[in-house]
């Protein structure tokens, strides 16, 4: 079974909470110290009767790579992607879904999916090649929203949308075009799938002829755009606001 280092507090307490990994063991540094967020970390540990072990804190930084791990560092399986199947199986009329086409930034992967996670979405389908997978470093940006989340990896995201169409699920991308209509310009309907494009290049051509809407956030200020992260974030609560008050 393959396993990975998860760091920092909240990845490590969320994936604790959400109880979809193995878990092996949870370091701790010697200078913790206390809170309530910690007591609940090593009480959820202590019911999964996880070993714990209080580690100088150059160790937790060799054994992670990284220091910004809180004091914190839990040994656990690998993500648990979802199904894609079972994910275009159960679309119903109140469906939201996210798809990435080859975001490769981590922080802006975890930034989308953490918001994904606020807003309620059904589903995640991001690329298994040429794009961020689900990283410790993702989980960690994510704030471990994507503990809870269901994500799954997809060979072809254009196959996933004509899937998702098939369904009934009507498909937005976030792209400047000429052809592109603002995002409150209209009511978004659900099912709908929010299709958010790679880092300087967009979506693909592919992937853009098969959303149903093209769609743009208005910029007033002196930068031309928006990144990924944010443009994902604003829309997909501009789509859930009505269902949020």
């Amino acid at each position: 079974m393959a396993k990975e280092w998860l760091y920092g507090r909240q990845p490590v307490r969320e994936a604790l909470r959400a109880g979809r990994r193995h878990f092996f063991r949870l370091l701790t540094s010697r200078s913790l110290g206390k809170s309530p967020e910690l007591k609940e970390i090593l009480d959820l540990a202590g019911r999964k009767r996880i070993p714990i072990e209080t580690v100088p804190r150059n160790v937790l930084e060799r054994t992670i790579g990284s220091s910004h791990h809180q004091g914190l560092a839990l040994e656990a399986s690998g993500y648990p992607y979802a199904d894609p199947a079972e994910l275009l199986a159960s679309v119903s009329p109140r469906s939201l879904y996210l798809l990435l086409d080859h975001i490769q930034d981590p922080q802006n992967v975890g930034t989308l999916l953490r918001t994904a996670e606020a807003v309620g979405v059904s589903g995640t389908f991001i690329p298994g090649r040429r794009a961020a997978s689900i990283t410790p470093a993702v989980s960690k940006a994510s704030a471990g929203a994507v503990e809870h989340l269901q994500v799954a990896e997809v060979t072809n995201l254009k196959r996933t949308l004509e899937s998702l169409k098939a369904a009934g699920v009507w498909i937005a991308g976030l792209e400047k075009t000429p052809e592109a209509i603002r995002y409150d310009a209209r009511s978004w309907d659900l099912p709908l799938a929010v299709v958010v494009g790679s880092e300087g290049k967009g979506m693909s051509r592919i992937v853009r002829e098969a959303c149903d809407w093209l769609v743009y956030l208005p910029m007033v200020g002196h930068v031309e755009s928006l990144n990924a992260a944010v443009s994902g974030s604003v829309f997909l609560y501009e789509v859930m606001h009505p269902l949020l008050t």
